[in-house]
C-alpha cells in the first residue's frame, strides 16, 4: 500500500513538472517561436531610436483589443522608438479603411477618427467598410464632406497606399496586428502567446536592436 502511494505521488509530481505552463523570461525568447527574423538589413536608428511599425486593420477585432496595450506601451516608449502605424491591405475592403486612416492623417484629425472608428466598428457594430459609410463617419466627427472627398481619393493618399503595400510585402505580413522591430524582426500575439507577451517581446527586440 505504501509503495503504491509512493508511486502515485511520483506520477503526480511528474505530471505537474511536465504540464505546468512555463512563461518565458526575456532571455528565453527564441527566433522562430516568439518572433521571427526577416532576411533584411536592420533599419538604421533614428536619433538613437529603434523603428517600430504596427500593421493593423480597423475591421480586425484582435487589432481593436490590442490597441489599449499599444497605447499604454507608447506612453513609456515614445523616447525609445520611432513608431509608425501602417494599415494592412489584403483586398479592396481593407484598402477603403486604409484610405480612411491616411485621410485622417493628412487632414490632421487622427484624434477624432482613429479610436472612434475602431470603437464604432467593434463596440457599436457599425458597418463602416465602404467609401460612403466612411464619408458619413468623417462628417459626423467634424470633417467637412468637401475636405473628405478631396483627400480620400487624392494623389497623396494613393501614394501612401502604394507605400503601405510595399512595406507589407517587404516585411512579409501575413496577418494583423503585427509588430515589426528594427526593420527585420516580427512578432505578434499568436507567436508571443498574448497581447501582453507581444509587448514584452517587442521590448526585448528593441533592446536587441540597440545592442
Amino acid at each position: 500500500m505504501i509503495a503504491a502511494t509512493r508511486t502515485l505521488l511520483l506520477w503526480l509530481v511528474f505530471a505537474l513538472v511536465f504540464t505546468t505552463p512555463v512563461w518565458a523570461d526575456d532571455d528565453d525568447y527564441l527566433e522562430g517561436a516568439q518572433y521571427q527574423e526577416l532576411p533584411l538589413a536592420p533599419a538604421p536608428l533614428q536619433d538613437g531610436r529603434v523603428e517600430v511599425v504596427e500593421f493593423f486593420f480597423y475591421g480586425c477585432p484582435h487589432c481593436h483589443s490590442f490597441e489599449p496595450y499599444l497605447e499604454e506601451w507608447l506612453k513609456t516608449n515614445a523616447d525609445n522608438v520611432a513608431f509608425t502605424r501602417v494599415p494592412a491591405i489584403f483586398n479592396g475592403r481593407w484598402e477603403a479603411l486604409a484610405r480612411a486612416y491616411y485621410t485622417a492623417e493628412i487632414l490632421g484629425v487622427m484624434d477624432k477618427i482613429h479610436t472612434p472608428l475602431f470603437d464604432a466598428i467593434h463596440k457599436d457594430h457599425k458597418n463602416i467598410f465602404g467609401q460612403e459609410a466612411i464619408r458619413e463617419f468623417f462628417v459626423a466627427h467634424g470633417v467637412s464632406a468637401e475636405d473628405f472627398d478631396n483627400t480620400f481619393s487624392s494623389f497623396a493618399v494613393h501614394n501612401k497606399i502604394r507605400q503601405a503595400r510595399q512595406l507589407q510585402q517587404r516585411y512579409r505580413i501575413q496577418g494583423v496586428p503585427t509588430m515589426v522591430i528594427g526593420g527585420h524582426y516580427v512578432t505578434n500575439a499568436t507567436m508571443a502567446g498574448s497581447h501582453t507577451e507581444a509587448v514584452k517581446v517587442t521590448n526585448y527586440l528593441i533592446k536587441k536592436e540597440k545592442g
